[in-house]
C-alpha cells in the first residue's frame, strides 16, 4: 500500500495531478479542498495517499490532510458509494458541514451534494452516525483546539503543506476575522507567508 507521496508537482487538472517522486511520475486523483492548497506546479508536495485496486485499474487517491483520507476511507464502506462518489462529497462540502448535515439527519442539504441522490443521502445519515466520531478537530502548537470549520480546516492544510502548527495558527490569525470560506483563508494565509 502507497501511504504517501512526496515529490514535485508536475501537472495539475481537477481532478487530476501528477507527483513526481524520484523519477517515477504518480497519476492521483484529488478532492477540490485538496486542489485548492496544492501550490504551483513544479513546486514539492507531501500527500496522503489511498491506493483502490480495481478488475480494470489501480486509482491512488491524494489528500492534503489525514481526516480527508479518513473520511474518504469511512465513505467507502457505505453500501453504494464508490471512490468517484466519495471523492465527489469531499469537493462538494467540508468534511465539518458533512459532520453537521449527518447529526441534523438533513437528508436535504447532502441531496445539493453531486452525485449524491435522497436513497444515498438517507443512507449515508444511517451508517455514517456512528463513524464520524474518529475524525479529530485539528489542535494548535500551545494545545488550543482550533475551532471547528473554515478556521481548522485551513490550520489542518497548512499543517499538511509543511508550516508549524504555530506558524498556521499566527497566518491564520492574521488573514482577519472577515474571512468566511476556508479556501479564502488559505489564500489569504499563504499570502501573509509569501511577505
Amino acid at each position: 500500500m502507497i501511504g504517501s507521496l512526496r515529490g514535485t508537482l508536475a501537472w495539475k487538472a481537477p481532478p487530476q495531478l501528477l507527483v513526481e517522486t524520484h523519477g517515477v511520475g504518480y497519476e492521483l486523483e484529488a478532492p477540490m479542498s485538496t486542489f485548492y492548497v496544492l501550490p504551483v506546479v513544479g513546486s514539492e508536495v507531501r500527500l496522503l495517499t489511498h491506493l483502490v485496486v480495481r478488475e480494470d485499474a489501480h486509482v491512488l487517491y491524494g489528500f492534503v490532510t489525514d481526516d480527508e483520507r479518513r473520511l474518504f476511507r469511512t465513505l467507502l464502506k457505505v453500501s453504494g458509494v464508490g471512490p468517484k462518489l466519495a471523492l465527489g462529497i469531499l469537493s462538494g462540502i467540508s468534511i465539518e458541514a458533512f459532520r453537521q448535515f449527518v447529526a441534523g439527519n438533513d437528508a436535504a442539504a447532502l441531496t445539493r451534494i453531486p452525485g449524491v441522490g435522497r436513497k444515498t443521502a438517507e443512507r449515508l445519515i444511517v451508517e455514517m452516525r456512528d463513524r464520524l466520531d474518529g475524525l479529530a478537530q485539528p489542535a494548535s502548537l500551545d494545545g488550543e483546539s482550533m475551532p471547528a470549520g473554515p478556521e481548522g480546516e485551513a490550520f489542518a492544510a497548512l499543517v499538511a503543506l509543511g508550516y508549524k502548527p504555530s506558524e498556521a495558527t499566527r497566518l491564520i490569525k492574521a488573514a482577519g476575522p472577515d474571512v468566511s470560506t476556508t479556501e479564502e483563508l488559505i489564500r489569504r494565509a499563504l499570502q501573509g507567508a509569501d511577505r
